[in-house]
């Protein structure tokens, strides 16, 4: 990621001036609005749309070129897409992206490995990172995703990634902090990283109009979050991970009290970059600046899958002007890494951190893989 540093003057100017055109580096790919969860933090299984066929990827992300770095591959549940592989697949021969990352509830255990393992070996130069959502342990986590034997068929899937030999897969847990959980995330995190997963973040439950939770009252108070960011800081602090884990980490670190001081404060602590260096595409190639908003910039299936043809358009351009202008703010942890990317008053600090990581990790002996 620190490869990307010469580039972002390129997108300071594009995102002031809108000139040199950029396509995003941090590119998030909604394979489907279908889940076999039903998530109390979520709702994105009751918006049926027409999704996007293989081919229909294939040629947007021919018309991205090498641009996107970051590449994460979201539902729903994305394994629940047959044809995932294929998909995968293409991004990797098409724009070579550094980082495929991949989320999934874990619910389909032989599935998630068997497919996991052959878009590793399909995409032997990019680091494949497959987060497991875990919200809680036991029944705490099924009532949460309201999925009878969810962890259980969930810590299947995640012996089942561990046992996979393949050097670029990269097996995270994630956890979503909402009300339902706030109260004991201390302890849950805790068992979670128990298990030793290659890296272990969490993210808050935010109200956003893709997932369809406005007004959905799941977000948890200010001071109980705080206090599950103050837990994972000092969490960070003491186990560092290695590798592009290591990486995430480091960025995580900050990242928590940036989304800590921007519920705070209610206003973009760093410009915000969604739009400019981070976009989404959903499942029916609708193009959004974030997932918060879901607001369309254009569709590609009218643009002839013509990536460039929606990011540079007036009705993209509208999209951006407020954020640009600070009109909105959220603690929206994929848009916040390209932010602080692009902040050198919190790369300075990730920096630090991350040679802190490296160097204690020459000091410690490497574990065996899981």
């Amino acid at each position: 990621m620190i490869l990307l540093i010469p580039q972002i003057p390129a997108y300071k100017l594009f995102r002031r001036f809108g000139f040199p055109k950029m396509l995003p580096l941090n590119l998030t790919v909604s394979l489907t609005n279908r889940c076999n969860s039903r998530c109390l933090t979520c709702r994105v299984y009751d918006r049926p749309v027409a999704e996007f066929s293989p081919d229909e990827y294939a040629r947007t992300f021919r018309s991205l070129g090498r641009r996107p770095y970051w590449v994460t591959m979201s539902g729903g549940e994305p394994f629940l897409r047959e044809d995932i592989v294929e998909i995968c697949g293409s991004a990797y021969d098409l724009c070579r992206p550094r980082i495929i990352n991949i989320a999934t509830n874990g619910l389909l255990s032989e599935v998630i490995s068997e497919r996991a393992a052959e878009i590793a070996r399909r995409a032997p130069k990019s680091e494949i990172i497959v987060n497991l959502s875990l919200d809680g342990v036991g029944e705490e986590h099924d009532a949460i995703r309201r999925v009878k034997n969810n962890f259980e068929r969930a810590l299947t899937t995640f012996r089942k990634l561990k046992e996979i030999a393949a050097p670029n897969l990269t097996v995270g847990i994630h956890t979503v902090i909402s009300r339902f959980n706030v109260a004991d995330f201390p302890r849950i995190a805790e068992e979670l990283m128990g298990l030793n997963p290659d890296s272990y973040i969490a993210e808050i439950a935010e109200e956003r109009v893709e997932l369809g939770t406005v007004g959905g009252n799941i977000t948890p108070s200010l001071e109980e979050y705080s206090r599950a960011v103050g837990f994972l800081t000092s969490r960070i602090r003491e186990q560092p991970y290695r590798g592009l884990a290591g990486i995430a980490q480091a960025f995580r670190s900050r990242y928590y009290l940036l989304a800590e001081r921007t519920l705070r404060e209610k206003r973009q602590i760093l410009p915000c970059y969604a739009g400019f260096i981070s976009a989404q595409i959903a499942p029916d190639g609708e193009v959004w600046a974030c997932c918060v908003k879901a607001e369309s910039m254009g569709n590609l299936r009218r643009a002839g899958y013509d990536f460039s043809k929606v990011w540079f358009s007036e009705k993209a351009e509208s999209v951006r002007a407020p954020i640009r202008r600070g009109e909105c703010f959220c603690p929206l942890a994929n848009a916040g890494y390209t932010n602080m990317l692009a902040s050198a008053r919190t790369m300075v600090p990730v920096l630090k951190i991350m040679a802190r990581n490296k160097l204690r990790g020459r000091r410690r002996k490497p574990s065996p893989r899981g």
